[in-house]
This record gives structure tokens, C-alpha cells and sequence, in this order.
């Protein structure tokens, strides 16, 4: 008996319309579409991906019998069938081999589709991990269990236990991702992945969820499902569903899967999420005794459709088209029209007939997907305002009266009928065994007015990062981009920049490029999809997160002009600058920015007392450039003068300390002009101490940078005799512009000058540990009093031994902090003397150099950081360009066949370990590929 008009039994009156829930993303695979841009397509173009049985399944006509319902055979060699169901990216989840094979691949593609969910939702997986997020799946199919079974019980190995749970077609997705909200799979027969659907919205007006995936999966694997349904008398023998058509005579078998993530309409304009629809309101039931098990009761879905309207607070009235169950047998859409019509005829003369479709007719029944396939559909249709044809429809059945149930079906690609009124859908989806699910979606509300992007200038130079779990998916990733590029003349870089620094997970194999021209951008990622070099492209590969040293030089890394345009152009690096003008101008006489500019007047870079004062407030605003970039030191080191600006980045002295000790300590260094020189000797300092042991207490040890890079320090006329004796055996020399003897006996003149000046100073805990090249060990900071700093000037700096004490500690990305790079070949000196291997993933990065002082010279530092492993904050630069975030191409997922076969129990199982990571280094894990496997036990491969 049906119930009342106006109320639905199990469906009490609501007080208010339910809380919308807001589409952020969709994926699918599905017949003839990738992705959700290839089904629109698909739907526009009114094309049908229905083929032949494909030969990898099973013989067709082996089974094929289209005259009649013979046991044991199929009416149809027809059917909606995905190009590959056995390939998975197996590695990038860390699953083994064996247990990928074990999977059912319904499992393998829903995995697939939640991680393209989340990116095209513009979230990184690694972002919800530990999340209240729901997972709810419609899965009615076991075929590859079945498969199993041929096979008899000796093929049933220890991951079959897992790979064949129904249940794990949504648990694996919350273990995979981390996900601790409800998780399920769920069996209402074919209205299954809308019941899924629903089911999410009830958890998230409940608050049980804070984000939920659901959608639903089918493949049809073993020619048995297709003659069970063949012999119930449900499948068309033309292979099409001829929906709502005088031709009906059942449906054409589909399959693939399709997942939405969803949220809370209030919270997900909070988060300004892009939304695709609007979920208004669904409801779910069930025929009750009926006609009989399998014949649909028009009753009960005529309750469920008026239940999901009053839920959604929508008069049917405002409805302008339904996706329907649409299977294309005669007497259920007979039964499905008559639903309909109770719900619609009524009070439609104004608005038209409601408009109906089926996306069956494109892609088949999906059968356990199937509702998830309509919604899509619907969701698509709202969003873009057009209502694709429904296929295969010439004139209606003589048992559905469209005009007098005040329906027409979609006859051709059109507008959303209404004009302007606000576009309303629904979606049913119904179950053999009378479960009934309908849905009310609605167009995303209006944007609110966002403040004006900014402006970036016309080939502004923006970075692009690109990263990936494997070389050969890096180049797809870069070769799919590319192509979404050149075909997309509205996307700018700035917006692509934004989107990929800011939406996608940081994986092991990384590329960045830093360009400015469109054209630029196109030629680069050609390139890195070939494995060619290209300007402004860099590659890097990252095992784990980067421990990042900054490196401070000495004296000779300055040049006329350095960083004048970060002065002119960097709020960050110019703030930094007049901070340490400040903490100077107690012991100057000169203006720190007119010396940067070159103004009229001022002193040179010629003068100790102006250059290291100088350089020491560039290399400081440098570092602070690079903190506000998101790159930490996780310890510091300076080179001679150097570890002054050290000191004032880990904390160990105040700005103004370190101003002082470096002012007058330069200061001083005044009265040794003339007095002697230096000279770079390409000799270890073994090979180098019995040379300057001709020249007793005129020459010394100055610097050790490397095992065969040295310094020598003394006399000039010393000094030419070593050149002299080096020539003679071939050895490089080079002459440093100094004309005194720093890190020799020549600085014991000042001695008290120095010790004196700086005897106020306050050291304190550094809270970045400080690597001391004057000791050539991690020092404790409260001893960098005065005497330290003499000792600095005098002693020999071991530049070489504080190298390999970092190297020691496990650091391996070293950023020279300067406005040119003059330490990298020392540190290249002690990387090659060290084993075999053991500094292979150890980095060197400069910041600006010499004639390039600008923004897009540190850009490219930038990227080569990032490159490295350094959590660099990229999407700030693109953000501060005027990006925005743009949907881009999701991951390029490096697929192999997986597939069943017999698994003995037998031999050594494979090294346990921790389960791998999913997204790579800044999701959690070290970038290694690390396979689940389980210790106890006894697998072969």
C-alpha cells in the first residue's frame, strides 16, 4: 500500500530543508572517459562508448546466443567496457606486487580515483591524513573472486584474505589515506553508489564526517555476470538501451567507477573550495512486498523522489531535469515514467515538461556504479547549464504516455530550460531488490566578490613545480601539462604555479621551472618530458626531507650593484637591509643603502671597513629572504667573517651585537692595510706546509677549504716566492684583492684593539645549531664573547673540517647564503674525498651571483632548493604573482598489469617493513619504495 500524499513512511515531515552538502570534486573512469572533462565531452558530443566484448575478457561468441535465453548463454556481444582493468600503479601506493595482484581491481581503482578526487578538489592527500573523512562505496560485484575460485583453493594465497573483502573496496582507501571517519562499502543492488551518496551527506550533517569520498565501482570481469543477467531477461540483445523508447527491450551492461568528494556547503565556501553542485536534500527507501522481487514499485519511488524534494526544501515544481534509472527495459521505464509523472505532471505549464535523460545510454548500466555515473552526469549538466541528449530515443513507448506524465526526454544537446531561474536536478537510482535513492542537486551558489587578483607583469617569471614517484612519471606529468597548456590559452603561468605548488604532494623525483614567456613554460616542459635540459629547469631527487645548512662566506663574494634590484623590489629582503643599516649607523659614517646604490659620495667595496660590514647586512637579509620563502637552516656555518652573519641568523648574538663586532672589528683591520696579502694555493695542506716553511713567520696557514684547497696568508714579497715555487710545479694560485694578511701572525697587532672593542658583547643559546669553522666543531654559542671574535680573525679557518663535521651530522643540502657563490668548490673538495657514495645525495645551492642580484636569479636558488628536498613555500611566490588556483591534469599514474595467478605458501616471504608512504617525502614517508607486507606470512612471487 502507498502512503499518503505528502508524507512517505520512514520519512517523517522534516522540520527544515536538510543542510546542503557541496560537490568540491569529482573523478571517474569510466566507458570512453578518463576523467570528468572527458565524460562532458562524451555526454556533448552524444557519443556511445558501447563496443564488443574486449578479447582480454572472455569469447564472446562462445557464450553469445541472440536468438533466445539458452542456459548458460549471453543475449549480447555488446557492452561498456574499460580499456584496462588490470593496470595499477601497484609502487606508488607501496603495495607489493603480489598483493596488488591479490586486489581486486575494484579495490586498485578506487584507490586511483580517491587520489585524483583530492587533487582535483585542489587538497594533498597528505593534507587529510588523520582526518575525520568518511569513505562510503557502492560495490555489488565479486568477479574477481570468482576468478579466483576456477582456480581451486591452492591459489588462494595470504593476501586474498584482504584483496577480496567487499568491505575493503572502501576500508583500503581509509587506510591508504589515513581517513578515520566512517568507512564502507555499501549493497543496495544498482542503486548502491547513490545510496553511498547519501549515506555521506547523513554523516555530515551528523558531524561524524568532516569530508567525505563516495561513488561507487563496477567491472564486469567473468562472462557468468553477464548470463546471470542475460537469463533474468534484463539485457538487450542490440547492445543499446533504448530508454523511454518505443525500442526498449533492456539494458546494455556497463562498467568503471566514479567518486565525489563532498562537504558541508557552510564550511566549504568558508574554505572558498571550488564547487561543482549543490546536494540539496536525498532520501532512500524501500518497494516493500511489491509485485514481486525485481518489478519496481512506481509507488515507492514516487515516495522516495517527493521525500528527497521536501528534505531539499524544493517544489517539484523547480526541477528542470532528471537523470533517471533509465535501464531501458519496458516495464521499468513504464513504471519509472508513472513515478515520475504522480510527482511532476502537476502544475508544470508554466516552466514546460520535465526534461529526462539517462547516461546509460552512453555508457551502459553500470549496474553497482550506476547512480554515482547519473550523478555525475546531472552534476555536469547543472555546472555547465546544458543538458546533453539522451541517445537512442526516436518516439516513446505506447506504455509511457511522456505528454500526459508531463515528461520529454532529451532529445538533443540544449540550454537549461527556465532562463535565468536557479538550475535544480534529480537523480534516481534504483535497486532489483526495490532499495529506491534519489537525489536533489542544485547549480554551486554565486562566488562572492573576490578582492581583484593582483596583476603580475607580462612574463613575469614564475617557478612550476612538477614532482612525481618515478622518472618515467614526471615526464608524463610534465608531457600532460604541457598539452593542458597549449590548448588552454586562459590558464597564465601565475595561475598554474599557484595551483601545482599548491595543491599537489611533494614526491621524490622533482622538477622545477622557472620561467617567465608562455613560450618559455611550453619549450621547458617539452623538454623535461623528454629527459633534455632546458633553461631554467632543474631536477632533483629526494629520499628524505632536506637538513639544510646555511653558509656564510668571507670576504670576495661581493660585487659592485649586488642585490640592488632585491632592495628595490623585495619588501622582505629591503626590511632586513634597513634593520641592519640601524643596528650599523652607531659605528659608521656611511649610509649602508647609499653604498648598495652607489650613490655619489659614498665609499667602496675597496675599504675593509665598508665591505664586510656590507656584505654581512646583505648575506643576513639574504637568509631572512629565504626563511620568508619557507627555508629553515637547520644549522648554520660562516666562512672567516662569515660566521659573524651565522652568529646573528642561529640567535647566538643580537643584530646590534653582531653589527658592532662587525664594525669595528673591520675597523681595525684598517691600520694592517699594506702589510701583507693572500694568495689560493691548489695544494692540501700537507702538500702545502713545507712550502711555506722556506718562509718562516712571513707566511702561514690562512684557510683549509678543502682537502686540496688552501689559503695562504703573510708577506707580499713571501707571498711571490710561494707563487713562484707553486708555477714551478704546476700548481694553480690565485691572489685574493686583500692587501693584509687576515688568519695569520700579521693580525696579532690588533689584538688588544679587538679584544677591547667588542668585550660588551652578549652571546647567548643559539636556537639553530652553529657549526664553528674557526674550531672546525658544533660550538656552544654562550663562547662567542670578544676573545672568540680575535680568534676568528687570527686562527687558521678550517673551513675543510667544519664541512665534514656537518657531513658527519647527516646534513646534505648546503645553501650558500651570498650575493655570489665562492664556497662551492671547497665544498665540492670535500664531497669527492669522501667514500664511494657517501655524498652522492648531498646538495649545493647558491643564492645570487655575480651580475644577477635580482628576484629571478633567487627564484632559481629557490627551485634548486626545492629541488634538493627543502620545504620551500613556492606557491607564496605564485600567489604573490597573481595566481589562482586552475584545475590541472591529475597524477600520471605509471600502470602495470596485475593480475591473478596461483601464490604457493612456500618460500621466504619478502623483508617486512613499514607501510609505504602515499604521496612521498612531505606526505610522511622517505620517498624509498617500502612494500606492506605481512611478516608472518609465506609468500612467492
Amino acid at each position: 500500500m502507498s502512503s499518503k500524499p505528502g508524507t512517505t513512511a520512514g520519512h517523517p515531515e522534516p522540520h527544515a530543508p536538510a543542510e546542503p552538502i557541496a560537490v568540491i570534486a569529482m573523478a571517474c573512469r569510466l566507458p570512453g572517459a578518463a576523467g570528468p572533462r572527458d565524460l562532458w565531452r562524451l555526454l556533448r558530443d552524444g557519443a556511445s562508448a558501447v563496443k564488443d566484448v574486449p578479447a582480454d575478457r572472455w569469447n564472446a561468441e562462445e557464450f553469445y546466443d541472440g536468438d533466445a535465453q539458452r542456459p548458460g548463454r549471453v543475449n549480447t556481444r555488446r557492452g561498456g567496457f574499460l580499456d584496462d582493468v588490470a593496470g595499477f600503479d601497484a609502487e606508488f601506493f607501496g603495495i607489493s606486487p603480489l598483493e596488488a595482484e591479490a586486489m581486486d581491481p575494484q579495490q586498485r581503482l578506487v584507490l586511483e580515483l580517491g587520489w585524483e578526487a583530492f587533487e582535483n578538489a585542489g587538497l594533498r592527500p597528505s593534507e587529510v591524513r588523520g582526518s575525520a573523512a568518511g569513505v562510503f562505496v557502492g560495490s555489488i560485484a565479486a568477479d574477481y573472486e570468482a576468478l579466483l575460485a576456477q582456480q581451486g583453493p591452492e591459489a588462494i594465497g595470504p593476501y586474498a584474505f584482504t584483496g577480496l573483502q567487499r568491505a575493503l573496496v572502501a576500508n583500503r582507501l581509509s587506510h591508504t589515506f589515513g581517513l578515520t571517519g566512517p568507512s564502507m562499502t555499501v549493497d543496495t543492488g544498482q542503486s548502491s553508489s547513490l545510496v553511498a551518496v547519501h549515506l555521506a551527506c547523513e554523516s555530515l550533517r551528523r558531524g561524524e564526517s568532516e569530508l567525505a569520498l563516495a561513488g561507487g565501482v563496477h567491472l564486469n570481469l567473468i562472462p557468468e555476470s553477464a548470463v546471470r543477467a542475460s537469463q533474468f531477461g534484463v539485457l538487450s540483445p542490440d547492445g543499446e538501451c533504448y530508454t523511454f523508447d518505443a525500442r526498449a527491450n533492456g539494458f546494455v551492461r556497463g562498467e568503471g567507477a566514479a567518486v565525489v568528494l563532498l562537504k558541508p556547503l557552510s564550511r566549504a565556501l568558508a574554505d572558498e573550495d571550488e564547487i561543482v553542485c549543490v546536494i540539496h536534500g536525498s532520501a532512500v527507501n524501500n518497494d516493500g512486498r511489491g509485485e514481486a522481487l525485481g518489478v519496481p514499485n512506481p509507488d515507492a519511488q514516487g515516495d522516495v523522489i517527493r521525500a528527497a524534494l521536501r528534505r531539499a526544501g524544493v517544489p517539484a515544481g523547480d526541477i528542470g531535469y532528471v537523470e533517471l534509472h533509465g535501464t531501458g527495459t519496458r516495464r521499468g521505464d513504464r513504471l519509472e515514467a508513472e513515478a515520475l509523472g504522480a510527482v511532476f505532471a502537476a502544475g508544470r505549464e508554466a516552466v514546460g515538461p520535465l526534461r529526462v535523460g539517462s547516461v546509460k545510454t552512453n555508457i551502459g548500466h553500470l549496474e553497482g556504479a550506476a547512480g554515482i555515473a547519473g550523478l555525475l552526469k546531472a552534476a555536469l549538466s547543472v555546472r555547465h547549464g546544458e543538458i546533453p541528449l539522451s541517445r537512442n530515443f526516436e518516439r516513446p513507448s505506447d506504455l509511457v504516455p511522456l505528454d500526459r506524465l508531463g515528461l520529454a526526454v532529451q532529445r538533443e544537446h540544449g540550454a537549461w530550460p527556465g532562463g535565468s531561474r536557479p538550475r535544480l536536478a534529480g537523480v534516481s537510482s534504483f535497486g532489483v531488490g526495490g532499495t529506491n535513492c534519489h537525489v536533489v542537486i542544485g547549480q554551486a551558489p554565486p562566488r562572492p566578490a573576490a578582492a581583484p587578483a593582483r596583476e603580475s607583469a607580462a612574463g613575469a617569471v614564475v617557478p612550476w613545480v612538477l614532482s612525481a614517484r618515478s622518472t618515467a612519471a614526471l615526464r608524463d606529468q610534465a608531457r600532460a601539462l604541457g598539452e593542458r597548456f597549449a590548448a588552454d590559452l586562459g590558464l597564465t603561468p601565475a595561475d598554474v604555479a599557484y595551483s601545482l605548488a599548491a595543491t599537489r604532494d611533494r614526491m621524490e623525483h622533482r622538477a622545477v621551472l622557472v620561467a617567465g614567456p608562455r613560450q618559455e613554460f611550453l619549450t621547458g616542459l617539452e623538454a623535461l618530458a623528454q629527459g633534455r635540459p632546458a633553461p631554467g629547469l632543474v631536477r632533483g631527487r629526494v629520499r628524505r626531507p632536506a637538513r639544510t645548512v646555511f653558509v656564510f662566506p668571507g670576504q670576495g663574494s661581493q660585487w659592485e650593484g649586488m642585490a640592488l634590484e632585491l632592495l628595490e623590489t623585495s619588501e622582505v629582503f629591503r626590511a632586513s637591509v634597513e634593520k641592519c643599516a640601524e643596528a650599523l649607523a652607531p659605528y659608521t659614517d656611511w649610509s649602508l643603502t647609499e653604498v648598495l646604490r652607489g650613490a655619489p659620495g659614498a665609499p667602496g667595496l675597496d675599504r675593509v671597513d665598508v665591505v664586510q660590514p656590507v656584505l654581512f647586512s646583505v648575506m643576513v637579509s639574504l637568509a631572512a629572504l629565504w626563511r620568508a620563502h619557507g627555508v629553515e637552516p637547520d644549522a648554520v656555518v660562516g666562512h672567516s667573517q662569515g660566521e659573524i652573519a651565522a652568529a646573528c641568523v642561529s640567535g647566538a648574538l643580537s643584530l646590534e651585537d653582531a653589527a658592532r663586532v662587525v664594525a669595528l672589528r673591520s675597523r681595525a683591520i684598517v691600520s694592517l692595510a699594506g702589510t701583507g696579502g693572500m694568495m689560493s694555493v691548489a695544494l692540501s695542506p700537507q702538500d702545502l706546509e713545507p712550502l711555506l716553511a722556506r718562509h718562516p713567520g712571513e707566511l702561514a696557514l690562512a684557510v683549509v677549504n678543502g682537502p686540496s684547497s688552501a689559503v695562504a696568508g703573510g708577506s707580499p714579497g713571501a707571498l711571490a716566492a710561494l707563487r713562484t715555487a707553486c708555477e714551478e710545479r704546476g700548481v694553480r694560485t690565485h691572489t685574493l684583492p686583500v692587501d693584509y694578511a687576515s688568519h695569520s701572525p700579521q693580525v696579532e697587532a690588533i689584538a688588544d684593539e679587538v679584544r677591547t672593542a667588542l668585550s660588551g658583547i652578549r652571546p647567548r643559546a643559539a636556537h639553530v645549531p652553529y657549526c664553528s669553522s674557526t674550531t672546525g666543531e658544533f660550538l656552544d654559542t654562550g663562547a662567542l664573547d670578544g676573545d672568540y671574535w680575535y680568534r676568528n680573525l687570527r686562527d687558521t679557518v678550517r673551513f675543510d673540517r667544519s664541512t665534514q663535521t656537518l657531513l658527519d651530522a647527516g646534513f646534505d643540502l648546503f645553501v650558500e647564503v651570498s650575493p655570489h657563490a665562492v664556497l662551492a668548490a671547497g665544498l665540492a673538495d670535500t664531497l669527492e674525498s669522501r667514500p664511494a657514495g657517501a655524498g652522492a645525495d648531498v646538495s649545493v645551492v647558491g643564492t645570487l651571483a655575480r651580475d644577477e642580484g635580482g628576484r629571478d636569479r633567487f627564484l632559481l636558488s629557490l627551485a634548486e632548493a626545492h629541488a634538493a628536498g627543502a620545504a620551500a613555500d613556492l606557491a607564496e611566490v605564485a600567489r604573490a604573482a597573481g595566481g589562482r588556483r586552475v584545475p590541472l591534469p591529475t597524477y600520471a599514474f605509471q600502470r602495470r598489469r596485475h593480475w591473478l595467478r596461483t601464490l604457493a605458501r612456500t618460500a621466504p616471504a619478502a623483508p617486512a617493513g613499514p607501510a609505504g608512504p602515499v604521496g612521498g617525502v612531505d606526505g610522511g614517508g622517505e620517498g624509498t619504495t617500502v612494500y606492506r607486507q605481512y611478516p608472518t606470512l609465506r609468500v612467492t612471487d
